[in-house]
């Protein structure tokens, strides 16, 4: 079975500092370079996905800044493809699909940043194409939503959006356990 890794999102915007700020975006950060290691090593596939938002109201991720930029612990190495996108879902109006046809890959080691939207979407649109899923938990995270003036902590986004995607989209595990899977 011919296994890649996709890193959604690793974006400065993200990080302290960025326009966006997310919740402990440098632990997510270090298990995705794990698991970039991992796959390094083995030389797998890699896909890196890009972000950047054209919407008039976008606040993050905004063409021509640094927030764009993938973060330095992933940062891309000339052989690993990157793919931009402009909407939540990875495989949206890019050529990912084909990219992964292309070199016959049928399993998806999937991580990246944020939990509850872009992971959630890509997930789900990787399932429906027929992809095994492996969704690396400890590699994602989110931030803090609010709902009926309650504040919902990103600890709870993302586990709730790690337990609903497990087992029907994917199977979750963290970045410790890929070695045994690879």
């Amino acid at each position: 079975m011919n296994t890649a890794l996709l890193l959604v999102d690793i974006q400065k915007d993200y990080f302290q500092g960025g326009r966006n700020e997310l919740v402990d975006t440098e632990q997510a950060a270090i298990h995705a370079q794990e698991a970039l290691a991992l796959f390094r090593d083995k030389r797998l596939p890699i896909v890196h996905i890009q972000c950047i938002l054209l919407e008039k109201n976008a606040t993050f991720f905004l063409p021509d800044t640094e927030g764009i930029i993938i973060h330095e612990r992933v940062k891309p190495q000339s052989d690993e493809k990157v793919i931009v996108k402009h909407t939540p879902d990875s495989f949206f109006q890019t050529e990912l699909h084909q990219h992964f046809e292309s070199i016959k890959v049928s399993r998806l080691v999937i991580c990246g940043m944020m939990s509850h939207i872009c992971i959630d979407s890509t997930v789900r649109t990787a399932h429906r194409l027929g992809y095994e899923v492996i969704l690396l938990d400890d590699a994602c995270t989110t931030r803090d939503l609010v709902w009926n003036d309650t504040v919902i902590s990103a600890k709870t986004v993302h586990d709730t959006f790690m337990a609903s995607l497990q087992g029907t989209f994917a199977q979750v595990t963290n970045a410790g356990s890929l070695h045994k899977m690879i």
